[in-house]
């Protein structure tokens, strides 16, 4: 599966030139170009041609012609000529370089010292294409998130221009509300005031005409009219003329409304949103094995396979070899866990050990590493790109921890409690790693029969908790076995019970998934990257295979 911006395509196998039919190009033919698998090699291609030169098609770009060893001039004495390699100080050697300087010393010869040489060019080019893959899934991520941005400005942009389109014709509306109200008001207040006016001004035409009547009967000279009328007048006087109330003593003031954040709308930093992902999955190969389940899996620089069983107290060292697993070793070793380092040495969490043990890819015998997590015993191993040591484990005490160790096997860091002092493990089973810093946890919990992925940050805070999706754990719970960090720095998930792969970000959160069935892969418990980008998957014995994924993720 390769991580493109937005979609993920499976790089197409391509089948023997001869047989047409086996996936498994093991050969290539340099003088008529021919790929081929191992059957075709020995069956068709020898019988047309004896005389062509065929190389393994690991070794295709080395030199074919047989390299001669015997003329090389020592470079200390230019007469002669190097017969020996010198491990101890790494250079070929003369007879006169072995007497005077490195007559102790290592030798080898230089055949074997080429050979060895080129081993570690391998091991090195693997891992320049490892960190090619990463540079790559880095500058594929930082295009996404320039495009997602892009995407994204243009479309906020939109949305405040609408916003404030919206914003203009609501304040338009409400001010034209506002008017209505003022005008409808002053309206009813002009009516009632003139209403008053009117009656106060009748009121006062009133209280005039009997002023000026009492006026007019106080200056009379006609005495006997005077008493004739003036009780009349005085009772006039007595008789209070109506006051009307003014019916309208309030009136309407503007208040403006301070403009906010809240009813104008704020910018918020969020995720940048990523394109739908779409995945295709393509199996190479599928293998056979003697065990149970293959619970554990871990790749060898040389291509050979770590596999073990748990229920089986088994750990074997295999080779795909065709369509075959030839088997190099086996162990009787009861693990949980298992990483191999840089120096192919592979890391074992035994269960009654609180310190992990080593297997040497030289001498092929387990000791005790450097790496001690007591008062806890180990659980989950994984060794990053950087070389520090990272395992779970937990104790009878019922702690539960993930610990993060450098190459001295020095404790770096512990993580067992959040911020609020809660145990943030159950049972950490699987651990894997992404470029931004994270640790991935796959961690179960037994009372709630159910699990999930703790993702860790830098800091090693809790960033994220996935706890599977509603829809593919709908009629079966979230339990994942199996975790590992693709090339283009996403992380696949095993849920074995709904039969999914589960493939999330580097932050932890879903962006696709696979139903395996579809692919016929079933039970699906570990996985493995090869330096190239292939995928190893483990799976139960039940579900009758363990296959290899040909594809890049």
């Amino acid at each position: 599966m390769a991580f493109s911006k937005s979609v993920i395509r499976s790089q197409k196998p391509i089948n023997c030139n001869l047989c047409e039919t086996e996936k498994n190009i093991k050969w290539k033919c340099l003088t008529c170009g021919v790929l081929m698998c191992s059957k075709c090699k020995d069956k068709i291609h020898l019988m047309i041609g004896k005389d062509h030169k065929v190389v393994d098609i690991k070794n295709v770009g080395l030199p074919v012609e047989e390299l001669d060893f015997t003329k090389i001039k020592c470079q200390d004495h230019s007469e002669q000529s190097s017969c020996l390699f010198c491990t101890n100080c790494d250079k070929l050697v003369c007879p006169t370089c072995i007497a005077k300087v490195h007559k102790k010393h290592d030798l080898i010869e230089i055949s074997d010292a080429y050979t060895l040489k080129i081993e570690r060019l391998k091991k090195g080019q693997g891992k320049l294409q490892k960190e090619k893959n990463e540079i790559t899934a880095t500058k594929d991520q930082a295009n996404m998130i320039y495009d997602s941005e892009n995407s994204n400005y243009a479309k906020v942009s939109t949305d405040i221009l609408n916003h404030e389109k919206v914003l203009k014709q609501a304040v338009e509306k409400h001010i034209a509300k506002l008017r209505n109200e003022l005008d409808q008001n002053h309206k009813a207040c002009t009516k009632a005031n003139e209403e008053s006016i009117n009656a106060i001004s009748k009121s006062e035409k009133q209280i005039e005409k009997k002023c000026s009547d009492v006026q007019d009967f106080i200056y009379t000279t006609d005495i006997s009219k005077f008493f004739k009328k003036v009780c009349q007048m005085e009772r006039s006087t007595k008789v209070s003329v109506p006051k009307p109330e003014i019916s309208c003593r309030t009136t309407l003031q503007f208040i403006p409304g301070e403009v906010t954040q809240s009813n104008i709308g704020v910018l918020q930093s969020v995720d940048i949103p990523v394109p739908k992902v779409e995945v295709s999955l393509s199996i190479v190969n599928q293998y056979q094995t003697n065990l149970s389940m293959v619970g554990c899996l871990s790749l060898c620089h040389d291509d050979s396979l770590w596999i073990a069983g748990d229920p089986d107290e088994v750990l074997q060292k295999v080779k795909p070899e065709g369509t075959n697993l030839k088997t190099r070793s086996t162990f009787n070793i009861k693990l949980f866990g298992m990483a191999t380092n840089a120096s192919d040495d592979l890391l074992l969490a035994v269960s009654d050990k609180s310190r992990l043990q080593m297997l040497s890819s030289t001498t092929s015998k387990v000791t005790d590493s450097v790496y001690d997590i007591n008062p806890y015993r180990p659980i989950a191993v994984h060794v990053t790109s950087g070389g520090r040591v990272i395992v779970g484990g937990g104790n009878e005490e019922g702690r539960r921890a993930v610990l993060v160790l450098n190459k001295n096997g020095d404790h770096e860091a512990v993580y067992e409690h959040d911020q609020h002092k809660q145990h943030i493990f159950n049972f950490p089973r699987n651990i894997t790693t992404t470029s931004n810093g994270n640790i991935h946890v796959v961690d179960y919990d037994p009372d709630e029969d159910s699990g999930k992925v703790v993702v860790l940050g830098p800091r090693g805070d809790v960033t994220n908790i996935y706890k599977g999706d509603t829809e593919i754990n709908k009629k079966k719970p979230f339990r994942p076995k199996g975790i590992v960090t693709t090339p283009r720095d996403n992380v696949i998930v095993a849920d074995t019970d709904t039969d999914t792969f589960h493939i999330l970000n580097n932050s932890g959160h879903l962006i696709t998934y696979i139903k395996t069935t579809d692919n016929g892969i079933k039970g699906a418990y570990s996985f493995a990257f090869a330096p190239m980008g292939q995928l190893y998957i483990g799976c139960s014995k039940k579900k009758k295979h363990y296959s290899q994924g040909g594809q890049t993720l």
